[in-house]
């Protein structure tokens, strides 16, 4: 397909005069940690997706960087036996991605065999989660071809992905968030006991005893450690400095840049945040909350994925009307603040002052059925099925190039 001009219109009709079906690559997998969460929230989309409408073309992103034509088969990437599924290498022809806005098409490549065109494609589905995809990264490569895709921009993506910045911009556009100390890479190594100290103090300030020390550019509880610190704040028990430590050195596996939070105690909400058609302004779904059952220490990777028991999900939450509405409200202001588009989850904690701070806003949430996100929106009106349409529909709507 052509580039379009802005305003117009990119869907086509066929010669009888019916709306055609609008191509979609459904793109999942990445080379970061929740490669596998991706696959499995490919499984969700892919069964979801009507087909009546639109032409998927499913491609993986092999852990090694390779882009490979996937199956589409829903069964394939799902969950199973507590096994996350994997893109690999050899899954299918490699896959060029659209190069230029002349040049838009998807091509397959074969050992052997001349290259194959899969077609030009109107919008693209980008399901990766982490660095290496929902960071801005793959979005700057649709950008220098005037691909159309779904969700956040290239600055919001990595803006969300970082931690800190995403910090510190919401800070710095008066929404709440909790107190935290960076750990860079280049910190570390010239003067760990000087970042150690730099985040008790964090702590202590805070009026906080437990620390949550996390990858800075990662997702879905990886690498996070809960720091139990001392009884009270100041008051640090034996080994706490070393436990400190070792949980930085825990989250550098996933990314040099480390941060470690205060806690905050309160309640943990979640709003989900949609453009709204035509350039109406976003909305916010019902609130859902949370929590967690099985006497974990708290929300980690293997309560999110492989133990259906840890967590009890409520959605939407048993909170006073007037704390949903706070939650939502901020969750708009997140959102708007950070310059996001499509599609986001704002995280929050409702303190037991009665303060909603927000933890962090996913520019690309969890996706299968039973997610957060959709189950959001579900409780809000809009089903599964309903909202893969409507956001393929937000990103058709959306201008190519600068906007």
């Amino acid at each position: 397909m052509e580039a379009q001009p802005a305003g117009r219109d990119p869907e086509d009709r066929t010669q009888e005069g019916a709306p055609r079906r609008r191509r979609v690559a459904v793109v999942f997998g990445g080379r970061s940690s929740e490669h596998g969460i991706s696959c499995v929230t490919a499984a969700g989309v892919l069964r979801a997706l009507d087909r009546d409408r639109w032409d998927v073309v499913p491609v993986g992103i092999a852990l090694d960087g390779r882009w490979v034509l996937a199956a589409d088969d829903p069964a394939r990437w799902e969950l199973s036996g507590g096994v996350l599924p994997v893109v690999e290498p050899g899954e299918g022809p490699a896959v060029l991605a659209p190069r230029s806005p002349v040049e838009r098409g998807l091509v397959a490549l074969e050992a052997g065999d001349v290259p194959r065109a899969l077609g030009e494609v109107d919008v693209v589905l980008p399901l990766l989660h982490g660095p290496f995809g929902e960071d801005g990264t793959l979005q700057g490569m649709l950008e220098m071809s005037d691909t159309r895709y779904v969700g956040s921009g290239v600055l919001a993506s990595a803006v969300a992905m970082d931690k800190h910045y995403a910090k510190t911009v919401l800070a710095a556009a008066g929404v709440a968030v909790g107190p935290w100390a960076l750990v860079t890479d280049r910190a570390w190594r010239a003067d760990r006991e000087e970042r150690l100290d730099a985040a008790l103090a964090v702590a202590e300030g805070a009026g906080a005893a437990v620390v949550f020390v996390k990858p800075c550019r990662a997702g879905s509880s990886m690498g996070v450690t809960r720091v139990v610190l001392g009884e009270a704040p100041g008051r640090w028990r034996e080994g706490a400095r070393a436990a400190l430590a070792a949980a930085v050195e825990a989250a550098r596996e996933h990314d040099p840049r480390v941060l470690v939070e205060a806690a905050v105690a309160g309640r943990e909400l979640e709003c989900g945040v949609l453009d709204g058609p035509g350039g109406a302004a976003p909305e916010a779904s019902v609130v859902g909350e949370v929590a967690v059952v099985d006497g974990r220490d708290f929300y980690d990777f293997e309560a999110k994925y492989l133990d259906g028991g840890a967590v009890r999900l409520t959605c939407p939450a048993d909170v006073p009307e007037e704390v949903a509405e706070a939650v939502r409200a901020t969750a708009l202001r997140a959102f708007d603040a950070l310059g996001c588009e499509g599609l986001a989850r704002v995280d929050v904690f409702v303190a037991d002052d009665g303060r909603v701070v927000v933890n962090e806003v996913n520019t690309m949430p969890g996706f299968t059925p039973s997610s957060m996100f959709p189950r959001l929106w579900e409780a809000s009106g809009l089903p599964y099925p309903a909202l893969v349409d409507r956001l393929l529909e937000l990103a058709l709507e959306r201008r190519a190039g600068l906007r």
